[in-house]
């Protein structure tokens, strides 16, 4: 038997709440990673060496089948593939980028096998550049159904070490569809089921309306639209979505105070490196 954990890298208590509650019950490890950097949290999940596989979930992606995520399990291990996920471009994601890479907002990572080559040195020095047409070459065409960019290898810090598992291992990139809110990306296993909807925009689920209307405008307000997917997926499981007191709204306050007390000089220090390569590709 695999030893299985959930990991959720997590910003918003409350919507992780929401998002827990639909495989807390489900009878493995959940493990909450909060303040972790973009890639970081990868590099947590491989030190854990009481998980075999990791189940990554982020916590605006509210699982529907689960059975159909333990057979994804299955599929993975028995085939040999490091990683499951959906890519990051090509796919139904609001985005046009690398679809080597695939997103992590759901992932099922092959903790065992990939610790048989993995270093963060290996995942530093890899050159992706050097490899590009071979894995270009290799990737399942049937995934490119919109606006992709295989030219992309730094959109975000966890791309080389995404870039380096595709490189020395198999991916399993699985198909997904847009949800009729038309954003919501829709994961399906390989047989066409369902596995859970990715939200997207999260940071604005609890962000003041007037923050983001000053910030990113043409987002819009994301958070009667993300409730609407929780109430979906609960509607789909059959299950009774939680409902917080006055104690659990003054815990999300506290661990939101906190977040952001931590998050903000995170940001902060990745200044100097955004505007590094901001200039170099202005060269």
């Amino acid at each position: 038997m695999n030893r299985i954990k959930i990991f959720t890298r997590s910003f918003d208590l409350k919507l992780y709440r929401y998002s827990r509650g639909l495989y807390e019950t489900l009878g493995i490890p959940v493990v909450r990673l909060t303040d972790q950097s973009a890639d970081g949290y990868f590099y947590t999940m491989l030190k854990d060496e009481e998980c075999d596989v990791a189940i990554n979930i982020d916590e605006d992606a509210f699982i529907t089948d689960p059975d159909a995520m333990f057979r994804l399990v299955d599929y993975v291990v028995e085939g040999g593939y490091a990683n499951a996920g959906c890519p990051d471009g090509g796919g139904f994601c609001p985005r046009v980028a690398n679809p080597i890479v695939t997103n992590p907002f759901f992932n099922i990572l092959n903790l065992k096998l990939i610790r048989t080559a993995f270093s963060r040195k290996a995942v530093k020095e890899f050159n992706y550049l050097e490899h590009k047409e071979q894995m270009i070459s290799s990737f399942p065409k049937e995934r490119l159904e919109t606006r992709y960019d295989f030219g992309r290898d730094d959109q975000e810090p966890y791309y080389r070490f995404f870039l380096w598992m595709a490189f020395n291992f198999k991916t399993l990139y699985l198909p997904s569809q847009r949800h009729d809110d038309g954003t919501t990306t829709i994961l399906l296993d390989p047989e066409g089921n369902r596995i859970c909807m990715h939200s997207w925009f999260a940071r604005f689920y609890t962000t003041p309306d007037w923050a983001v209307k000053f910030f990113e405008p043409q987002r819009g307000m994301q958070k009667a639209r993300i409730d609407a997917l929780i109430n979906e997926a609960y509607s789909i499981r059959g299950l009774e979505k939680p409902r917080f007191g006055f104690t659990d709204r003054l815990a999300f306050l506290g661990n939101k105070i906190i977040r952001w007390i931590i998050k903000v000089p995170q940001r902060i220090s990745r200044w100097p490196y955004k505007l590094r390569k901001k200039l170099s590709k202005n060269r």
